[in-house]
């Protein structure tokens, strides 16, 4: 039975990551910058707003982690703020 590559399995595990935070969130809730921008955030807006910046700050303090992968991180947390958030704790911190 043919293994693949490391590489090749990560980037498998991401766009399936992706995909199923696509599905978790409903392709529609607002992003990041769309819930900071409302004029009343409700106290789950907020919690999820500072969750997803200490997730931001963990991430993008991380030294180990290479650009392409603080990148897709970024991006899955910001237009993903719930799914992605949930993502990044249980696969994306080592």
């Amino acid at each position: 039975m043919r293994t693949l590559a490391p590489r090749t399995r990560s980037l498998l595990g991401v766009t399936f990551l992706m995909v199923a935070s696509l599905l978790l969130v409903g392709c529609g809730g607002p992003n990041l910058f769309e819930r900071m921008s409302a004029p009343y955030w409700g106290i789950c807006g907020t919690i999820i707003i500072v969750l997803d910046i200490v997730a931001l700050v963990d991430l993008l303090g991380d030294d180990r982690r290479e650009f392409g992968g603080k990148l897709l991180w970024t991006l899955l947390i910001v237009f993903f703020p719930i799914g992605g958030l949930i993502l990044y704790y249980l696969f994306g911190r080592d």
